[in-house]
């Protein structure tokens, strides 16, 4: 089996560019969405105190392009300029999981949907991966609609499966949803 290219670092939809992250985003991904309790509430990681907390974010994001780990994309809206979110992927052998986050301004305008289309379509049309899967808090209905918007089927739930800081200590059960190249 081939391995899997590099994705591409620029996607263009008809209102997104998802684009490779610069640390010179950080002032506006704090301030769009990173810092807010709302948009990080079932995410496994705390909203940031200080734009300082968004650098580190998105210097991990830069390494993960680096080692071909996890591939971040900031989505920007065309036209416009304005950051309104961001999605990763991380690919692991015949698999690539899938993990965003939008501004809470911009939720059920089908945004997410359109950035993640181009991006799962991308992946399964590699001839190395097979499945594209993402994961989201039982209680967290809005994730829940998009994967199912984007044609993934729930396969059930994963018990105990994540911590998410902002709700409890204790691991989290989740929805496991997936897509498969048949």
């Amino acid at each position: 089996m081939e391995p899997t290219p590099e994705p591409p670092r620029v996607f263009e939809t008809a209102r997104l560019r998802l684009r490779e992250p610069k640390l010179t985003d950080a002032a506006d991904i704090f301030q769009r969405w990173a810092q807010d309790a709302e948009v990080t509430r079932y995410l496994t990681w705390q909203p940031h105190e200080s734009v300082q907390d968004t650098v580190a974010f998105l210097e991990g994001a830069v390494e993960g392009w680096k080692s071909g780990r996890e591939h971040v994309w900031v989505i920007e809206e065309i036209g416009t300029g304005q950051l309104c979110g961001a999605l990763a992927a991380r690919h692991r052998g015949h698999r690539v999981n899938l993990g965003y986050g939008l501004a809470r301004d911009l939720w059920g305008r089908g945004l997410m949907v359109e950035a993640l289309t181009p991006v799962i379509d991308w992946f399964l049309q590699q001839p190395g991966v097979f499945r594209v899967w993402a994961t989201c808090d039982v209680e967290n209905s809005r994730s829940a609609r998009v994967l199912e918007k984007l044609g993934f089927e729930l396969e059930g739930v994963l018990r105990s499966w994540d911590r998410h800081p902002n709700i409890s200590d204790r691991p989290r059960d989740a929805l496991c949803y997936s897509r498969v190249k048949v």
